[in-house]
């Protein structure tokens, strides 16, 4: 088991991943407010920290991924009004609207969804109704892993375009930040094996993780701004920071660099 001070530095470090999380789930789950997501993801991570062990060398971000979403699980079934009858009304019907828009390129009417499920246009209406108020249609088996939900077509540019730009930005991270987060969150190694293959202590690697991710969070926040000014959350000096921007730019093409401007200059 890990120490106190060790329980409270893995809490520190992967806070961040609380937050992303939820703003991914708030993404596909607007009705769910944010900052329930947060309170009760970061209740997972500290219960997460208090049960970790180190020595079944299982990856704590892996391991506190799992708890956090299934916080978030567990969160959206509380405030869960319908009975499992409805929802399994709402899931045929949203399957089916989901399959036609992408078909059609379009939504879907009342009418085309009716006319595929063999239904009258009302019970359709009635159950679209109820998906509107339906905070969450995860069933009993769900899994811990939200991105098994089918999301729509624009859904799945937005998602796609996320993962475009954190995928350049993971390779615009500096060297030794770059490894560590492959290691970690892609080949899930334990970190403390990454640590002695680099030839430096847990507490290194996890402190170059979490700025990593804090990096990799400052990229987001930036090409999302919308014209606001985004905020910082990383500890890197200036000069790090400008120049992983500036690979992100270069790396990302012309519209990631013009989303990154004025943090870069765009030529």
């Amino acid at each position: 088991m890990t120490t106190r001070d060790e329980r409270n530095l893995l809490i520190i470090e992967n806070l961040p991943l609380v937050g992303y999380l939820a703003s991914e789930t708030h993404a596909r789950a607007t009705h769910v407010s944010r900052e329930e997501l947060v309170s009760a993801g970061a209740l997972a991570l500290v219960t997460a920290a208090d049960a970790f062990d180190p020595e079944l060398g299982v990856p704590f971000g892996a391991y506190a991924r799992r708890r956090i979403l299934g916080a978030f699980a567990d969160e959206m079934r509380s405030m869960d009004w319908a009975p499992r009858g409805v929802r399994t009304r709402i899931k045929e019907t949203t399957r089916v609207r989901d399959t036609l828009t992408a078909a059609l390129g379009r939504t879907a009417s009342t009418a085309e969804i009716a006319t595929a499920m063999g239904v009258a246009p009302d019970e359709v209406s009635a159950a679209l109704a109820d998906a509107s108020r339906s905070v969450t249609t995860i069933d009993e088996a769900y899994d811990a892993d939200l991105a098994s939900l089918t999301p729509l077509p624009e859904e799945s540019a937005i998602i796609a375009e996320r993962r475009h730009v954190l995928q350049h930005a993971i390779q615009a991270l500096p060297e030794r930040m770059r490894a560590i987060v492959h290691a970690v969150y892609i080949e899930e190694r334990p970190v403390k094996d990454v640590a002695e293959e680099l030839g430096v202590s847990h507490s290194a690697v996890s402190q170059q993780r979490a700025e990593a991710i804090r990096l990799l969070r400052d990229a987001l926040e930036q090409y999302y701004r919308d014209g606001q000014d985004a905020p910082t959350t990383s500890r890197v000096s200036a000069a790090v920071r400008e120049r992983f921007f500036a690979h992100l730019a270069e790396a990302g093409g012309s519209r990631v660099a013009r989303a990154l401007a004025p943090t870069v200059a765009v030529t």
